[in-house]
């Protein structure tokens, strides 16, 4: 499988992206590389991102999912998008410390309108969390 390692520094703006950013220093610092048709990262989060008893906030574990699928469109397409709808099931605790694999790619197109999906995995293979969002590539 071919891997093609990403260029955040191209992104629009002055890398302060919460997601992304290399500049942001309260960010996630997501550093995402394209493998196949997928876009995926390895993350292991501090407590400083918990919300209780070792285990990842739902509000950055939604951030995650998001940035594994807008993120990718932006890096394939040059284009802006932004997420119109996004669903998370969250199936198990997403626990800090222990490295994530987060993972997004496209399941459809049609018009401008994106549907993406994304995963968030631990190193055994567990799913803690999936994500599903309609994204509007703007033009």
């Amino acid at each position: 499988m071919e891997e093609k390692v990403l260029n955040r520094n191209q992104a629009e703006g002055d890398g302060y992206c919460f997601g992304c950013g290399p500049n942001n220093p309260y960010g996630l610092h997501l550093d995402f590389r394209e493998e196949g048709e997928r876009f995926v990262t390895k993350k292991t989060l501090t407590r400083e991102y918990q919300s209780y008893g070792g285990t990842v906030h739902g509000g950055i574990v939604s951030t995650m999912l998001d940035e594994a699928m807008g993120g990718y469109l932006y890096e394939i397409s040059g284009k802006r998008s932004v997420t119109a709808r996004m669903d998370v099931r969250y199936r198990h605790p997403t626990p800090v410390g222990e490295e994530l694999t987060i993972a997004g790619w496209i399941d459809s197109k049609k018009g401008k309108f994106v549907k993406m999906k994304a995963e968030i995995a631990l190193p055994d293979g567990t799913i803690t969390a999936e994500g599903t969002a309609t994204i509007a590539v703007m033009e």
